[in-house]
């Protein structure tokens, strides 16, 4: 979720193509994904530091009784000073010598999220790095390597120990069928850059994990920004991403878009333009959309159901993800804010249980 404030297609060509995986993995057909027609799923960033197990089994068991069937949780919890004993963590950035968690407090969490997914038929999307602070990001690494969020991607020593916590990450689940796609970063940008630096590094940083793993999706995580250099924010490239252009890297299988009028000042008609838009293109292209989140703050059920219903019949989406998942702990309510949507409620019902797409 972000913190803040015409569609065109390039001389890409249609890549459609039936991108067929192992046994157990998700692939690709053309603007589908060859799991289903069209995916429900939401977001449970706070589930990959979740330190009880039976709450793992809880929010995992409520899950498969539902019509969702991706989740998408944290794959980062990024330090520069390591926490009083027993809180998580994943990964100590510092410029002497990082270190990669995977103990109890560190990737055994995920670990427990990864295989309460596999033994329910859920299947999860893990981005590797936060473009905010939130669970550390890439200040994180710019705190220990120096720089900013602009230097960071073209930072060699940040580069380098990113693309080892993305290798140890990769490595521990290559096998396993409840990886939906691994994801180079959430919502990442480069405010006021120009957008080659977003594509080049999400070109070689795909490149990269496809060479680590051929079997899972990857995606790269953005929030769909970057649709025509003409118009108004957020069409523009002002954020540094061309979406568009970014659609053509071949070892991205999807795109990806978020949905936040309330952050952006526009209106909650205004996203079904954003939500056809971006499926156009993906139509176009012969690649998915995931509307990977959205979120409105008030009528959750009637703007929510709006936006599902208008990705639910737009070519070339093939799924939608709401921001985000609630659910009642044994500490109490789980994490939330102002967009969160508690399992059992009345809105529960509405955007999950009747869900256009649920099955």
């Amino acid at each position: 979720m972000p913190k803040m404030g015409g569609a065109h297609v390039g001389a890409m060509g249609d890549v459609s193509v039936l991108k067929t995986r192992a046994d157990g993995f998700v692939g690709t057909d053309g603007a589908k994904f060859d799991m289903a027609d069209y995916l429900v799923g939401t977001n449970c960033y706070w589930c990959s530091f979740l330190t009880n197990s039976a709450d793992v089994g809880l929010v995992f068991d409520h899950l498969q009784d539902s019509a969702v069937k991706v989740l998408r949780v944290w794959g980062f919890n990024d330090v520069n000073e390591k926490p009083a004993s027993g809180q998580p963590w994943f990964q100590y950035l510092a410029p002497g010598g990082s270190e990669i968690n995977d103990g109890p407090t560190g990737l055994q969490l995920l670990d427990a999220v990864v295989a309460a997914a596999e033994d329910r038929g859920i299947k999860l999307i893990i981005p590797f790095v936060n473009y905010w602070d939130d669970y550390g990001g890439i200040s994180a690494y710019a705190a220990a390597f120096g720089g900013d969020k602009v230097s960071w991607f073209s930072n060699e020593a940040a580069q380098e120990q990113y693309r080892t916590y993305v290798k140890a990450v990769v490595s521990r689940y290559i096998e396993s069928p409840a990886i939906f796609a691994w994801e180079l970063s959430n919502e990442i940008r480069c405010q006021g850059c120009d957008t080659s630096i977003v594509y080049d590094w999400a070109k070689s940083t795909s490149d990269y994990v496809k060479s680590l793993d051929g079997n899972h999706l990857v995606t790269l995580g953005d929030e769909g920004f970057g649709l025509s250099a003409e118009g108004s924010y957020p069409e523009t490239y002002y954020e540094g991403v061309d979406w568009v252009k970014n659609l053509g890297i071949e070892t991205l299988d999807f795109g990806t878009l978020h949905l936040y009028p309330e952050h952006w000042d526009t209106t909650a008609d205004w996203g079904n333009t954003w939500i056809e838009a971006h499926a156009k293109v993906c139509a176009e292209v012969g690649k998915p959309c995931m509307l990977e989140e959205f979120g409105w703050s008030a009528d959750k059920c009637g703007v929510g159901s709006q936006w599902q219903k208008a990705a639910f019949s737009a070519s070339g989406m093939a799924g939608d993800m709401f921001w985000q998942l609630g659910d009642n702990l044994s500490s109490g309510p789980s994490n939330r804010d102002i967009f969160t949507i508690d399992h059992g409620t009345a809105d529960w019902d509405c955007v999950v249980t009747n869900h256009p797409g649920a099955s």
